[in-house]
């Protein structure tokens, strides 16, 4: 209005105040500016609702607070058909939130934590659901374990091959300890329903005692969220979104989501842990000095059983088949459950260890090696055609392939004896690929295996070479002998 006066025109006067020409004519006009307008507090189109609402809507809300708009709604259009078109559910919803808002009942509140450096440390169990890892052109069927410090972010991630169980928590606990080098006051997983899964009494209970002293062992209190609360475990389920984003990232990144073996997919999870472990160093440097010390060794991250060994060699563990070698045929092992392995004792000795294999909910699996029976089967070989175990025997899809062969070729007799005969060949001069890939030439060509030539092409006998030791002569070891020369002949020394 000072430039107005000075007599600057309208639009030089608004640009040097810095309004539009609109905005200045407003003001020298005395007109309500839009932001000063008073707020509308009446309705500009009729409730559609207001029929309904305080007679039929608010009682039933008031009797099941818990229903939802969209239930309403498609009752009210049930009962009243034609007049609640969809372009009215919109409206619905806002209605019921306001008043949900005004007179519904109160929402549960979340209490943000004061995390105290050394004090919580947090587990749980996670899936890769959008990446699929392989392992030798198979797809990798596994778990991944998730340790958390809640103060300063140090984490942990182990493959797991098995479900969530206690051997699991077990191992995984322990190596992120003695990884970070410390222990923490508190140790917090969900309720652990999945590890109690179909275990008898007797088992629950021995799986909550060595729940309890693995715990103590480490002067760790153990604690759990409420069953169906994940929010009470958030310090640990809002990190596994990070964490397995960054999985998925660093995959792309690799352009490939095949590995050799599981040590290397662990490897290559370890290396994405100590990048962000990395970024959060300051943190985890500051906390290190509130752990606890660790104790002088680990103590069990695994279950026993005690099992008796058939008369065909195998024994049954977690409605699992497996071989073992033929003699411990008759004894009875004490057999160390880990979720990706057995490791077998007599006694105290052990004399054994085994791929762990998983049953699914219709199918027992098996782990048959066919090297624990092949002596005894080479001395008996009709006994392959009918063996629970033949196909089970035949180690690859290459010999599956050449027994079909054999069999649709010889003899039944000869069949059964050159199987067996090229399964022995096979674990004396330990060249399994070589000869199955030598059979299905041969099988291309249709010429039948003659076991002699097969015998002579791939067992080799080994010479074995003596280690001899030369010990080189020198001058001086001589000049050792002549004073025991002189003492003899008499001559002086």
């Amino acid at each position: 209005m000072s430039l107005r006066n000075q007599g600057k025109a309208q639009i030089t006067a608004a640009a040097k105040a810095g309004i539009s020409e609109r905005s200045g004519r407003r003001i020298e006009n005395n007109e309500i500016l839009p932001g000063n307008k008073p707020k509308r507090h009446w309705r500009t189109r009729q409730d559609p609702f207001s029929e309904i609402w305080e007679s039929e809507i608010v009682p039933m809300l008031i009797n099941a607070p818990d229903l939802k708009p969209k239930t309403l709604f498609e009752y009210l259009q049930d009962k009243y058909p034609g007049q609640y078109g969809s372009s009215k559910e919109r409206t619905f919803q806002r209605k019921i939130k306001k008043w949900k808002a005004q007179y519904g009942k109160g929402k549960e509140v979340m209490f943000l934590q004061r995390q105290v450096p050394g004090r919580m440390g947090l587990s749980d169990f996670t899936t890769l659901k959008k990446v699929i890892i392989s392992v030798n052109g198979q797809p990798l069927s596994h778990i991944l374990y998730h340790f958390r410090l809640a103060y300063s972010g140090w984490c942990h991630i182990k493959v797991i091959l098995s479900g969530e169980s206690f051997s699991a928590l077990s191992e995984g606990l322990q190596d992120a300890l003695w990884r970070l080098g410390g222990a923490p006051l508190e140790h917090r997983t969900d309720s652990l329903s999945a590890a109690f899964k179909n275990m008898t009494k007797e088992a629950m209970e021995d799986a909550t005692n060595r729940y309890t002293t693995l715990f103590s062992h480490y002067n760790i209190k153990a604690t759990r969220n409420n069953k169906g609360k994940s929010h009470e475990n958030g310090g640990i389920e809002c990190p596994h979104g990070h964490m397995k984003n960054r999985i998925e990232q660093a995959i792309l990144l690799r352009r490939s989501n095949e590995f050799e073996s599981v040590k290397a997919y662990q490897e290559f999870l370890n290396d994405i842990v100590n990048r962000v472990n990395h970024n959060n160093k300051d943190k985890i440097t500051a906390e290190f000095c509130s752990l606890q010390p660790l104790p002088l060794c680990k103590t069990i991250d695994y279950t026993e059983e005690v099992v008796a060994v058939s008369t065909s060699s195998t024994i049954r563990v977690k409605r699992g088949l497996y071989t073992v070698p033929s003699r411990l045929i008759g004894e009875k092992l004490r057999v160390h459950i880990y979720h990706d392995r057995l490791e077998l004792y007599l006694g105290m000795t052990h004399v054994f260890s085994t791929q762990r294999v998983y049953s699914s909910k219709d199918k027992r699996v098996r782990n048959v090696d066919y090297r624990h029976v092949i002596a005894t089967l080479e001395r008996k070989p009709q006994a392959f055609r009918y063996s629970q175990l033949r196909d089970d025997l035949l180690p690859t899809d290459a010999y599956k392939t050449i027994w079909q062969w054999l069999d649709n070729k010889m003899e039944p007799r000869s069949a059964c004896k050159a199987m067996v005969k090229i399964l022995a060949l096979a674990e004396r001069a330990d060249c399994e690929e070589a000869l199955g890939c030598h059979l299905l030439i041969m099988k291309e060509t249709n010429e039948l295996p003659v076991l002699h030539k097969l015998e002579k092409k791939f067992h080799r006998k080994r010479i074995e070479i003596p280690d001899v030791q030369i010990h080189n002569i020198t001058g001086e070891d001589y000049n050792l002998l002549i004073p025991i020369f002189s003492q003899e002949e008499g001559l002086p020394s």
